[in-house]
């Protein structure tokens, strides 16, 4: 199959692969969690121990850690959406520093955050082997271990396979939730229409990019939700068509074991306790 071939199938089927690779608990929590484990900053090329930049450096508040998947994943590309909506209430909070690993070479990373205007204070790593989210103790996904092809076992994930939560996740994002959250959605289909990337009917945006109007809101009975029925769906096409698809060259993986490879978080405080 071609690339482009490949890359629509992969995204239909991490559209239905996708709950399980929100924050994942580690099976070893401990002062020595993920010390040793080296990635490469993207903004300088430098090799980074990711245990001591959790626990040391200039910042001495509370710190966020994002093990997230590959570049082209929608879940990454979700996560990178919230931290990019979610960056200002985190600082309130007393988050000092927020990271990002992200299962990609250095320059799948860059594309990834110019995409997704990412905030130049979130710091990104590149991690292309996975081996932050191995030693966190993150899922490897459906028969890791097995010489099969990652997209037949990412197929098997499809149905639930060594993801458990995959259809509720999705089947929620058509749905809604009257008690979910929205705003995150409406800041990132925003910044996808100010981009040019459909679908572009979800907001009405004046001259300076500012939405004025959100034809959720609108709604029947539902629009007084959380997060209104096919609100999270239609973030997800426009995901999935305007970056995914559009810049798989770009952001696609180079090691197949990291399409199946779920992620995490981890908040660590001032005094290096998880």
């Amino acid at each position: 199959a071609s690339d482009a071939m490949r890359a629509t199938l992969l995204h239909f089927l991490g559209l239905l692969a996708s709950a399980a690779a929100v924050a994942t608990v580690p099976s070893r929590v401990g002062p020595g969690l993920l010390n040793g484990v080296t990635v490469t900053s993207v903004a300088n090329g430098r090799k980074v121990d990711l245990g001591k930049e959790l626990r040391g450096g200039p910042f001495s508040g509370t710190k966020l850690l994002v093990l997230g998947t590959y570049a082209a994943d929608f879940n990454a590309i979700e996560y990178g959406q919230k931290l990019r909506h979610y960056l200002p209430e985190l600082r309130a909070k007393g988050v000092q520093k927020v990271m990002l690993v992200l299962n990609a070479e250095p320059s799948s990373c860059k594309a990834f955050a110019e995409v997704l205007d990412l905030p130049k204070d979130v710091t990104i790593f590149s991690d292309p082997a996975g081996d932050a989210g191995l030693a966190f103790g993150v899922s490897r996904g459906w028969l890791p271990d097995a010489p099969l092809s990652p997209f037949l076992k990412l197929y098997g994930m499809l149905f639930g396979l060594g993801a458990a939560g995959t259809l509720p996740s999705v089947i929620a994002g058509y749905l809604g939730n009257p008690n979910g959250q929205s705003k995150w959605i409406e800041s990132s289909l925003a910044q996808g229409q100010r981009a040019g990337r459909w679908p572009d009917n979800a907001l009405e945006l004046d001259n300076t990019g500012k939405v004025v109007r959100n034809a959720f809101d609108t709604l029947p009975v539902v629009g007084s939700w959380g997060r209104r029925p096919l609100e999270l769906a239609t973030l997800r096409l426009q995901n999935m068509i305007g970056i995914s698809l559009k810049n798989w060259e770009s952001l696609k993986p180079t090691e197949g074991s990291t399409l199946t490879q779920l992620g995490g978080c981890v908040v660590v405080n001032q005094s290096g306790d998880v």
